[in-house]
């Protein structure tokens, strides 16, 4: 019968899996991260990502809303926006990680 937890596990055990002991080893060192802990330290080293995104979004979704209630002029123009703002947002990604890639060499 296989050990229900972690505790239960034998000497024997952990020599077979030592992948366990392993992962428990490197969550010591670096632990895990939730997708709200990794976004919230994301979005600290770089806001204007999340932010461009978001603005990407709303573009799209405006300009789209627009079309549908035939207001083509506006919906040209937020099609463009939306272009803009996805350079930007691109920018920002290519700003972000050379200054990641500076912090490591510095290292």
């Amino acid at each position: 019968m296989a050990p229900r937890n972690l505790s239960e596990l034998t000497v024997e055990d952990l020599a077979k899996y030592d992948w366990i002991t392993l992962r428990k080893d490197m969550d010591e060192l670096l632990p895990t991260e939730t997708f709200a802990q990794k976004f919230v330290r994301k979005f600290l080293e770089n806001p204007f990502v999340p932010i461009g995104c978001l603005a990407t979004i709303s573009a799209l979704s405006y300009g789209l809303w627009s079309f549908r209630h035939g207001q083509k002029k506006m919906s040209q123009y937020m099609m463009r926006t939306r272009v803009v703002a996805q350079g930007l947002t691109v920018m920002a990604m290519v700003a972000g990680i050379s200054m990641g890639a500076q912090k490591v060499t510095k290292k």
